[in-house]
């Protein structure tokens, strides 16, 4: 069953969730972020990690610069 998350007020909060979310996944794991969304009814979010460690420290150690 996925996670429900809930948006914050307006106003509220530092507008970075996403961009955090998205170097960790993608430079700090090697992974991906898939989006849809469907107007009135929310967005689904996939995250893909790679089970190969051995490519999340080299996707990390070119990307990030994380070991």
């Amino acid at each position: 069953m996925p996670t429900i998350f809930h948006d914050k007020a307006p106003g509220e909060g530092t507008g970075l969730g996403l961009s955090l979310s998205y170097d960790i996944v993608t430079k700090g794991h090697g992974g991906t972020l898939t989006f849809e969304s469907r107007e009135g009814e929310g967005t689904d979010i996939l995250i893909t990690l790679p089970l190969n460690q051995a490519k999340t420290r080299a996707v990390a150690k070119k990307g990030a610069g994380i070991v």
